[in-house]
This record gives C-alpha cells, sequence and structure tokens, in this order.
C-alpha cells in the first residue's frame, strides 16, 4: 500500500487528534455543577478546598494550593520566594516557564537537556551565580532530581520543577512527582493527564509558602482588602474543581490505559530504523503527557519530513518543543552559550496522537503507516524535495 505522500490513499477518513481531554460526565457531577450555581459561590469555595485536600492525599503532599492555570502559579510562586538573581530554565520547554521568571523581573539563565531524557541536563548548569533552577518533568519523565539537588544546593540556590506534564509520575524512590524541591507547579489544561478545563496546583512542604501562595492568589489580600503583597487573581473556580474532583478516582485507570497505549507504540516502533524513545529514569515512572520519538538519519526523513507524510494520513503530529526558548524572539536578548542537546531534540523530537480515550486500533494504525513511511522514504524524499 503507498503511503498518501506518493498518492496512496490517507490512514484515516478522518483527522486523527494528537490528544483528546480525558473527561466523564456522571449524575453526580452534573448534580455538583447544578449546586455551585445555585449557591452562588463559584469561585475558590468548598470544592477547590476539597479538591485541595483530595489531591494532597493522592499525591502524599502537605500541602496543595489550587490556581487559574498553571502560568500563574509559576509567577506567584517566583514572586513569593522573593528571589534577586537569576532562574536557570531549561530552553527546551514550554514558553510558561520562562516568561514566568521575566515577568518577574529575573534574569534567565539557559541549560541544556540530555536528548536521552529530553530533560535539563544538570552538568550544563553553572556552578553559581543564579538564585533558583526551574526545571522541568518533560513529557512527564521526572528529572534527575537527586544531581539537581545537589547544584542547588552548593549554589545556595532552591529547585524547583514545572511539573505541568507530570501528574501522575513518580520519581525513581516511589514518591509522586510534586513531593520534591521546594514547590512544584502542575497544569490542569485540556492536553494534560489530569484536566479541569483550565486550572493549576502548586505543591509544597513549605507551611508558611502554601500560607503566602493563598494569599497571592487573591490579588495579595489576605482579606482586610489591604494588600501585603503583588499578587494576581490566580482563583480556580468551583467548577473547574468539580472537574478535578470527579476525575481524580478514575485518574488512575485513565494512567493505566495510557501506559498501555505507549507500550504498544514502543513494541511497534522498536524495530523501524532511526527511531528511538525518551529514556525514562531507571525506577521512575511516567505520566506520558505526551508520546514522543526522535527520528534519526537512518529513518529516512527528516523529522519535518515525517510529519508531513503524517498530515497527509490525516495523523495530527506536533514537534515539542521547536523553536526552543532560546531562539524565541523574546529571549533574543538572553546570553546562551551552546545548547547542543537542545538543538537535537527541537531538531528531531516528534510527538504522536495518545490520549486516554485513543483505540489500540489506532495506534497499531500509525504505527503500520510510519512503518510503511519508512520503506518509501527514499522515493519520498525525492518527491519532498522536488519541490522544495
Amino acid at each position: 500500500m503507498r503511503p498518501a505522500a506518493l498518492g496512496g490513499a490517507p490512514a484515516f477518513d478522518e483527522q486523527l487528534p494528537l490528544i483528546r481531554p480525558s473527561l466523564a460526565t456522571d449524575d453526580d457531577l452534573l448534580a455538583g455543577i447544578g449546586a455551585v450555581l445555585d449557591s452562588g459561590m463559584i469561585t475558590n469555595g468548598a470544592e477547590v478546598r476539597r479538591f485541595e485536600r483530595l489531591v494532597a492525599e493522592f499525591l502524599g503532599v502537605p500541602n496543595v494550593v489550587a490556581v487559574s492555570n498553571a502560568t500563574t502559579g509559576l509567577l506567584l510562586l517566583l514572586r513569593c520566594l522573593d528571589l534577586n538573581g537569576p532562574v536557570v530554565v531549561p530552553s527546551f520547554t514550554f514558553i510558561a516557564s520562562g516568561h514566568a521568571v521575566l515577568w518577574n523581573g529575573l534574569p534567565v539563565v539557559f541549560a541544556d537537556s540530555d536528548p536521552r531524557t529530553a530533560t535539563i541536563d544538570p552538568s550544563s548548569l553553572p556552578d553559581n551565580g543564579f538564585s533558583a533552577i526551574l526545571a522541568t518533568h518533560t513529557y512527564g519523565s521526572p528529572c534527575a532530581v537527586d544531581e539537581l539537588s545537589a547544584r542547588a544546593e552548593r549554589a545556595g540556590a532552591v529547585l524547583l520543577f514545572d511539573a505541568a506534564h507530570g501528574f501522575g509520575a513518580r520519581y525513581p524512590d516511589g514518591s509522586q512527582v510534586g513531593a520534591k524541591g521546594l514547590a512544584e507547579v502542575f497544569s490542569l489544561s485540556p492536553t494534560k493527564t489530569l484536566t479541569t478545563g483550565e486550572g493549576g496546583l502548586i505543591t509544597t512542604a513549605d507551611d508558611d509558602l502554601a500560607r503566602q501562595l493563598r494569599v497571592a492568589r487573591e490579588y495579595g489580600n489576605p482579606g482586610n482588602y489591604d494588600s501585603v503583597l503583588l499578587g494576581l487573581n490566580g482563583r480556580m473556580t468551583e467548577i473547574a474543581a468539580l472537574l478535578g474532583n470527579s476525575a481524580l478516582p478514575r485518574f488512575p485507570g485513565w494512567l493505566e490505559q495510557r501506559h498501555s497505549l505507549v507500550e504498544r507504540y514502543v513494541k511497534s516502533l522498536a524495530d523501524v530504523p532511526g527511531l528511538s524513545f525518551q529514556e525514562i529514569p531507571a525506577g521512575a515512572v511516567s505520566s506520558y503527557k505526551d508520546f514522543t520519538v526522535r527520528v534519526g538519519s537512518d529513518f529516512g526523513l527528516t523529522r519535518d519530513e515525517l510529519a508531513a507524510c503524517l498530515r497527509a494520513e490525516r495523523i495530527s503530529t506536533r514537534p515539542y518543543f521547536d523553536p526552543p526558548l532560546h531562539r524565541q524572539s523574546v529571549y533574543a536578548d538572553v546570553p546562551t552559550g551552546p545548547l547542543p542537546g537542545t538543538e537535537e531534540l527541537s531538531r528531531t523530537m516528534i510527538t504522536l496522537p495518545l490520549s486516554t480515550h485513543l483505540a489500540a486500533a489506532a495506534v497499531d494504525r500509525v504505527c503500520d503507516t510510519i512503518a510503511r513511511v519508512h520503506e518509501h522514504s527514499a522515493a519520498i524524499a525525492q518527491t519532498l524535495r522536488r519541490t522544495e
């Protein structure tokens, strides 16, 4: 069967989406929404407090602060810490990680990422001269937390985690992502493993910091209308919290389904030349917010050429994260040395469809399509490059 790039029929009749939010509706949820609307208390009320308590129990952490989204969570966290020096951020991450630092008026120092793990490479960090490390659990795979902790301690800096991708992941010691560093910040947006539509969570073992964050999400107003810090409106809505409370009991099953689909992908694609997968630290568990593949030269096509082929097959993909932060216009003035791992990742990484609701048969068809594209890669390369 000829690939669509060579005139064959597309693998799918309709577009296969990259992600579909994990949501479930039942009578209890609908009744809860009705009760919230009838109460007139539609933000930062009893359901939000319940959600914070349930997540704290699920993650095994002392404090959870619910916020309107993860970006706001990062902004408020950095504000409450009152940092006065540069913050180290991987360049291979989502825009919000770096933006939160700049919005707080702090210099950014870009670190490299390990092309095998796609997470921040501790050896690329400077020895000192920074106030914080803000590391990302890329695609849901935990960072090298022990090495980062040692680096932060030697520099007298705080260790923070952008855990936007990480809900449901575990560190090698078995603890849930959310339990390390001074604080971790989760995203609950539609693309995440646990979603409330929009929303975020900040976890910390520091009780004083948690109290500060609760004030910060209320514009810095502790309740007497006399603001004590420069906060924001970072409140979570009651309906968002209801979605979270409804989803949390289902989440372990959803996560298990994601893992089974990833195993299916890996088993089917393992023998395709030129493809490799994100390396998860020994003993750790990824949330697999995304399933990503690196496309090497042995595949016969570049990452972008494979993406074009899959687009013709009606299979959605995305090149997370290209361009990386250090090559984006807003960071043009940030002095940056060589970041070879970041450049390799941004050039070769492609994200394939993955969601709780994705059928196993669809995964099989995606894998068969990629294998077929590889088999015809020479002819496809000629066709694509002739039209450039």
